[in-house]
């Protein structure tokens, strides 16, 4: 089954009362907050009153709140980019 992974981008303050409505029984309140309902056409309507807000993706399964958060969070230590031997500097033939 599929779902559809729906993040409210922008902010509904000062829109129309319908499209505020469908933000509210989609459960979206916070700008970038993620809900996931299932494919079916009535919530394929609810998208299109509002999709100028939100950014949707189908996905295979919904995450649970805690891997969500694992996926946000970054790798542990650090990454050298450059070495300072590796570095060029453009004072180097004045």
């Amino acid at each position: 089954m599929a779902y559809f992974r729906i993040t409210l981008m922008r902010s509904g303050i000062g829109m129309p009362l319908k499209v505020q409505g469908v933000l509210k029984a989609l459960g979206l309140r916070k700008r970038m907050t993620t809900v996931y309902y299932p494919v079916t056409p009535d919530v394929a309507g609810q998208i299109m009153r509002i999709k100028e807000l939100v950014d949707v993706k189908e996905v295979d399964r919904p995450l649970t709140k805690q891997q969500q958060r694992e996926q946000r969070r970054p790798e542990k230590g650090y990454h050298v980019e450059k070495r300072g031997s590796e570095q060029t500097s453009n004072y180097e033939g004045l």
